[in-house]
C-alpha cells in the first residue's frame, strides 16, 4: 500500500534525522490519505522515488537511539502498522487540527524531547497544523517545529513544492527559524467579527481570486477533476456579474506604522504574503519578488482574458494594472460585500466589516531551514 511505505520511510529518515541532534526526537506524521500526492498515480511514483532516494542517504548517518514516534501517534493512529511508524491518518475537516493539539499537549506534559510535526497532505491540511501551533503557549516554542510535506494538489504552502527538496530538510543539518503568519481583522460589530482573528500563512486575499476559492471548495469532492483551474478560467466572466467591483481605499503602513502607500483604486484582488516570493492557486507566482501586496486594478473582460496567463510565471508585475509593493499591515475599506481568502478558505465580508486589516504578526510559527 502507498501510505504503509510513505510511513515506513519517513518513519526510518526520522529515525537517522539531523533535526534537533541534541535532544531526544519524538515525531508525528499527519497526513491526508485523500490528497493527491497519495491518489494520483503520477504524483505517487514520483514521491516514491523521492522518499527512497531519501532513505538511503539517510541511512548513511548513524542510528539516532533517542528517537521514536510521538505518544500522540501512538494513542491515535487506527491502524497499528500507522503507529508504530509514527503516522496519524485525519479522517475529515479539523481532524488534522485535534491531532496538532494532542501534540501540543504531550509536549506540556513532557518538554525534554524536541517534536517534529510532519504534515503530509494540502494546503488544508497545512493551516489546521499551524493555526494550532499560532495559538500554542510561548513555552513550546523552543521545543517543537512543523515540516509542511507537498502531498496536496496546490501545496502552495508546503516548505518547498518538491518533495526531495522538503525531505532534505530531515537528512541535512537545519536550524529552527520562527516566520510570522497573516491575520485578517474586521470591524467590531461587523458580521465577520465574532470569527477574528482570521489566519493564513502563507497568502491572504480578497477579491477575484477569493471568488475562485470559494467557487473551488463549493464544488470540491462533487464533481470529478481540477476545479481550481476550472473556475479561474470562467471567474474572468461570473464575478463582475456576482460582485460589484468598486472602489476600495487601501491605506498600506511598514512594522514602525509609517505610511508606504495610499490609494483608491476599483480592485480585481489584492493579495498579502507573510512575505514575497510566494505562490497560491497550485503555483502560480502572485507575488514573484521580495514585495509582499499585489493589488490588480479591474479591467475590461478582453484584457482579463489576455493578462490571465501572466500569472503563472509572474510576467504581471511590470503591467500597468498591477500595483505591488512591501507593507506590514494592510488596511481596507469599501461599500460592498467581497469576499476573501486565508491559504483557500473562503468568506464574504459585508460593507459592516470595514476597514478590515491584513496584517503581519511577530514571527511565531516554528519551521525547519537549512543551516548555512
Amino acid at each position: 500500500m502507498h501510505v504503509e511505505f510513505f510511513a515506513r520511510a519517513l518513519a526510518e529518515i526520522c529515525k537517522h534525522s539531523q533535526v534537533a541532534s541534541d535532544r531526544p526526537l519524538r515525531w508525528i506524521i499527519i497526513a491526508n490519505l485523500t490528497a493527491g500526492g497519495f491518489t494520483m498515480h503520477s504524483r505517487w511514483n514520483k514521491g516514491r522515488a523521492a522518499l527512497e532516494k531519501c532513505m538511503m542517504a539517510a541511512q548513511a548517518a548513524s542510528l539516532r537511539e533517542d528517537s521514536a514516534p510521538a505518544q500522540t501517534a501512538v494513542q491515535c493512529a487506527v491502524i497499528p502498522v500507522l503507529a508504530a511508524c509514527g503516522l496519524v491518518a485525519t479522517d475529515g475537516p479539523g481532524s488534522a487540527a485535534e491531532i496538532a493539539k494532542a501534540l501540543t499537549n504531550e509536549a506540556k506534559d513532557n518538554p525534554a524531547p524536541f517534536y517534529l510535526i510532519i504534515t503530509a497532505g494540502g494546503d488544508g491540511t497545512s493551516l489546521e497544523v499551524l493555526s494550532v501551533l499560532y495559538n500554542a503557549p510561548q513555552s513550546l516554542w523552543s521545543n517543537i517545529a512543523v515540516l509542511r510535506l507537498p502531498m496536496g494538489t496546490g501545496n502552495d504552502g508546503a516548505d518547498s513544492p518538491d518533495l526531495a527538496a522538503a525531505l532534505e530538510l530531515l537528512i541535512k543539518p537545519s536550524r529552527i527559524e520562527f516566520v510570522p503568519a497573516l491575520r485578517l481583522l474586521t470591524a467590531p460589530g461587523g458580521p465577520a467579527s465574532s470569527k477574528c482573528p482570521f489566519l493564513a500563512f502563507n497568502i491572504l486575499s480578497v477579491g477575484l481570486d477569493a471568488f475562485v476559492t470559494h467557487m473551488t471548495n463549493k464544488m470540491k469532492g462533487k464533481f470529478p477533476g481540477d476545479f481550481y483551474r476550472l473556475w479561474v478560467d470562467i471567474s474572468a466572466l461570473l464575478y463582475d456579474r456576482l460582485y460589484k467591483v468598486d472602489f476600495l481605499d487601501v491605506k498600506a503602513t511598514d512594522a514602525q506604522g509609517r505610511e508606504v502607500r495610499s490609494f483608491r483604486e476599483k480592485l480585481l484582488l489584492l493579495a498579502v504574503g507573510a512575505s514575497g516570493q510566494r505562490t497560491y492557486g497550485s503555483q502560480k507566482k502572485i507575488l514573484p519578488d521580495d514585495r509582499n501586496v499585489c493589488a490588480i486594478k479591474q479591467m475590461p473582460l478582453l484584457r482579463k482574458l489576455a493578462l490571465k496567463g501572466l500569472f503563472t510565471a509572474g510576467a504581471h508585475i511590470d503591467k500597468p494594472e498591477t500595483i505591488l509593493f512591501s507593507a506590514h499591515r494592510v488596511e481596507i475599506s469599501g461599500s460592498y460585500p467581497i469576499l476573501a481568502q486565508m491559504d483557500g478558505e473562503a468568506i464574504l465580508l459585508q460593507p459592516q466589516d470595514f476597514p478590515a486589516v491584513i496584517e503581519l504578526t511577530p514571527p511565531v510559527i516554528p519551521v525547519l531551514k537549512l543551516s548555512g
